[in-house]
């Protein structure tokens, strides 16, 4: 039996009471109700319905992303698998990253650099750096234009020597936190001719 959409009352929250026969129905998001196309007079076919479906499960998605990225800003794999891990279907995650991409709040280039500057700033050196980013799957050309954008390795391995000595402690400390050993060795040399 087809039902009809006899009513639609905006609620807070941008949510939507659907009434189905004159009986209320369910309140659902008023970005599905818009997209599925429920509106006033329409029948609630079995096509309409599984639109309907569809859109929730997008909404779903776009919600639950949002929400990750209220956190702390991520990769676009890393949403995708936060995602997966939740259940949805793969449709449902394209929608919602596809949506949140063009909004340009999923950018991997814009999170590759703010990712490396942040490790830099902790005392990383560029292999470390390139190993956190590409396991969060972010493309080989984000991460080189992230590299090319952070002071130069060798600046940054002298900024954190400061005034203390290159000792052998301190530059395996370095090395463990991926610095390039020909800067460490530089380090050392210059260290020895001090």
């Amino acid at each position: 039996m087809t039902r009809t959409v006899t009513g639609l009352r905006a609620r807070p929250g941008d949510r939507v009471d659907v009434e189905l026969d004159g009986s209320p129905w369910r309140t659902l998001p008023a970005r599905a109700v818009a997209r599925a196309g429920v509106r006033v007079g329409r029948r609630l076919d079995r096509d309409t319905a599984r639109r309907l479906a569809r859109e929730l499960r997008s909404t779903r998605a776009l919600v639950r992303a949002t929400r990750a990225l209220a956190a702390h800003d991520r990769s676009r794999f890393e949403l995708e698998t936060r995602l997966a891990g939740a259940g949805l279907p793969e449709a449902a995650r394209a929608d919602a990253l596809a949506v949140l991409e063009s909004a340009g709040l999923v950018d991997d280039g814009r999170f590759a650099v703010t990712r490396a500057g942040a490790l830099a700033c902790r005392g990383y050196g560029d292999a470390a750096i390139r190993a956190d980013l590409e396991r969060r799957r972010v493309p080989a050309s984000a991460v080189e234009e992230a590299l090319g954008a952070l002071e130069p390795e060798r600046e940054r391995a002298r900024g954190l020597l400061g005034c203390e000595p290159a000792t052998p402690a301190l530059l395996r400390r370095l090395a463990a936190r991926g610095f390039d050993r020909d800067v460490l060795a530089e380090l050392a040399s210059f260290a020895r001719e001090a």
